[in-house]
């Protein structure tokens, strides 16, 4: 499937470029649904039902070197290209999740073990918020102007192929080994089979054309890029956390499933097939559907969905705990949020010009996720904690989605909806 008008770069080699992306989250999943197991390797058994809790902060702290992974690459990405701005995340990427996997246990090197941890998110922070700006422009800067959604979208697909990838890893691991050997050794081993991509992601983007040169000289007929970075900048911090606090609650079903349900590892992870099967399944429909109908517009649909549909899909899953409702309710809530990231991206994105697009987006993303996604999962355990209700966690959600769609009315839709031939 090549790009339409026969401009931009073919659709299908657009797939390198969501390896990142989808590395991201396969290490991001895999480290979310194994959080349990994570913490009984490298938090002490004294420290009882904190260590669930310390495990998610030491994976929410690595969201604050975003911010300046965004400022180091993202700004690299503008100066220097999206290509080696992308390679630069990947690599680093890639030995942040070695680091992870190889990490001894407390019990074999006492509190080094933790500290060794915390490094290597960190790193991995840094990582991902460095890839987010080049990797989003590139997509859109690669695609004819009326499909930039779509090419956005392939991203996504990326990601769902991930989450469901970790999803099953996460599913025949905890039907092949006891829980004994998932604590000892099950996580390291999902967590490996992701560093195996990364050799291949390299060599494949090491060989894509560069974007930025085309997109500076062609900026001039682009009617995005009269906004203000600063405006884009503060708008999308609110529009990036409403998006991230919704996924990552997603996310958090599988924790949720049995830490909050008491439902074993092997049915939680039915959350996680599902929230991938959705993301992979309708990312490319959300693009075509924000290409079509208008990027905010859509993006708007999606955030107000998601808001009404809360707290019911909560409450489905505590009267009926069964697989089918956490499936199903999964599923359908990760239609409307990808959708919704997809219309996200490129809206935030086609606002800024070429010249600090990359930067600026991943300052915005970074940040937003740092701020306010990347706490979602301790926030979201602490409010259970604190309020001892199981539907402590859609009330958060709620009120995130809220101020995201109050934000968005502050930025116009900055391209044209044209009719698009598929």
């Amino acid at each position: 499937m090549r790009s339409v008008n026969g401009s931009g770069v073919p659709l299908e080699r657009m797939a390198a470029v969501g390896l990142g992306n989808a590395l991201e989250f396969y290490d991001f999943m895999i480290s979310s649904f194994f959080a349990v197991q994570v913490g009984h390797a490298f938090f002490p058994a004294e420290f009882g039902a904190r260590g669930l809790l310390y495990t998610l902060a030491t994976f929410g702290v690595g969201f604050f070197m975003r911010p300046l992974g965004g400022i180091v690459i993202g700004r690299y990405g503008d100066r220097r290209g999206r290509k080696p701005a992308m390679m630069w995340s990947f690599s680093l990427m890639g030995l942040s999740i070695l680091g992870m996997a190889l990490t001894p246990s407390y019990a074999q090197i006492g509190v080094a073990a933790p500290i060794l941890l915390l490094s290597a998110r960190l790193l991995q922070g840094f990582a991902v918020g460095g890839e987010v700006g080049p990797i989003t422009a590139y997509a859109a800067e690669a695609a004819p102007r009326d499909h930039r959604a779509r090419y956005v979208s392939v991203l996504q697909t990326g990601q769902g192929l991930a989450v469901l990838c970790a999803g099953l890893m996460g599913y025949f691991l905890s039907r092949l080994l006891s829980p004994a050997d998932l604590d000892a050794y099950g996580w390291r081993v999902a967590l490996l089979v992701g560093v195996l991509v990364v050799p291949i992601g390299l060599i494949i983007r090491s060989r894509l054309p560069e974007t930025l040169e085309t997109a500076v000289a062609q900026a001039d007929t682009e009617p995005g890029g009269g906004v203000s970075p600063w405006r884009v900048f503060f708008v999308g911090l609110l529009v990036v956390g409403a998006g991230t606090i919704a996924g990552y609650g997603l996310t958090y079903m599988a924790t949720y499933a049995q830490d909050t349900l008491k439902l074993g590892a092997r049915l939680a992870f039915v959350t996680t097939i599902a929230q991938g099967l959705g993301y992979l399944s309708s990312a490319y429909a959300g693009g075509w559907l924000g290409d079509r109908l208008g990027h905010r517009r859509v993006l708007l649909l999606c955030f107000a969905l998601l808001l009404v549909l809360m707290m019911p899909a909560f409450m489905l899953i505590n009267q009926w705990p069964t697989p089918v409702t956490l499936f199903v309710v999964t599923a359908v809530l990760s239609i409307i949020h990808i959708t919704a990231i997809v219309c996200m991206s490129a809206f935030l994105v086609e606002s800024l010009a070429p010249t600090v697009r990359s930067g600026t987006f991943a300052m915005t993303y970074a940040t937003g996720v740092a701020l306010l996604g990347g706490t979602t999962q301790v926030m979201l355990k602490l409010l259970i904690d604190t309020t001892h209700s199981a539907f402590a966690p859609p009330w958060y959600i709620i009120g995130a989605l809220a101020l995201g769609m109050l934000a968005l009315t502050q930025l116009p839709e900055r391209v044209v909806a044209q009719p698009v031939h598929a």
